[in-house]
């Protein structure tokens, strides 16, 4: 079994652009069997990622099912299209977030379909990197009906409505708000991952680098809402892990397989 590669445009009204996205599946895979799905954000990323590699070796130790992958390439506007529907950060960014949420939901995700019509997907994932990951998260999270697992690489769960010293608290964070103020409890399950280099800063002074306390305090927060921490949430701390794709790449097979394996 190899990897295949092909490479589409997918011309979005809604976005007013061309959105190219590269898709790797085995090439024996049969389409008249149920397969999963996984969107990925940053899409551009593949090669530094290492993924056409990653896949392949699972694929050779029976690791992981049948798996389409679209990696969607972001554009000029990704720090506007990126972040959380309806909700801009402190400084107004992500205030495309929710025309690219309609992207995924109403354009992608039934161009998909057409290019595969008898494909019949097991389980669909999305998940993504930094800010891309937050998007992930927002998108997933607010689409139940259309996902089924979240993974969230370095994610940038400190995407604040305030700025720090003009009135800020923790309540301020975005994602940790949106999962707080659902009423419902979305039927998704949860892979995110932190480098312990992810960043320097540490805005409490606790000890304890942003990035993991933001990850932790969505985690608590899930927890609040009635997922399982051995059940629906895995949390991967990586010990010397930054925020770049090689970390990433040393991250991604054991995504595959929380999200995908045998």
């Amino acid at each position: 079994m190899t990897i295949i590669k092909d490479t589409i445009t997918i011309n979005s009204a809604l976005l007013n652009r061309g959105i190219v996205c590269d898709l790797l599946m085995p090439d024996e895979m049969d389409m008249n069997q149920p397969v999963h799905l996984l969107l990925l954000n940053d899409g551009q990323e593949i090669e530094a990622l290492q993924l056409k590699q990653i896949l392949q070796t699972l694929y050779d130790n029976n690791a992981i099912a049948p798996v389409v992958i679209v990696a969607i390439h972001s554009g000029e506007e990704r720090l506007q299209e990126y972040g959380v529907a309806n909700r801009p950060d402190f400084k107004k960014r992500g205030a495309k977030a929710d025309i690219y949420s309609q992207f995924i939901t109403a354009e992608l995700l039934p161009a998909i379909t057409e290019l595969l019509p008898a494909q019949t997907f097991a389980s669909t994932a999305f998940a993504g990197f930094s800010l891309g990951g937050l998007s992930a998260l927002d998108i997933a999270w607010n689409n139940p009906e259309l996902f089924d697992k979240i993974g969230v690489f370095s994610g940038s769960l400190w995407w604040r409505s305030k700025e720090i010293g003009k009135g800020y608290t923790d309540a301020d964070r975005i994602a940790h708000a949106m999962i707080r103020e659902t009423s419902s409890k979305p039927e998704l399950k949860f892979w995110l991952q932190t480098g312990t280099h992810d960043e320097t800063a540490d805005r409490n002074q606790n000890g304890i680098i942003d990035s993991i306390d933001d990850t932790i305090d969505l985690i608590k927060e899930l927890e609040v809402k009635g997922y399982s921490r051995t059940d629906d949430i895995r949390y991967l701390e990586m010990v010397g892990g930054k925020h770049d794709a090689p970390t990433w790449a040393k991250a991604m097979p054991k995504f595959l397989c929380w999200a995908f394996g045998k």
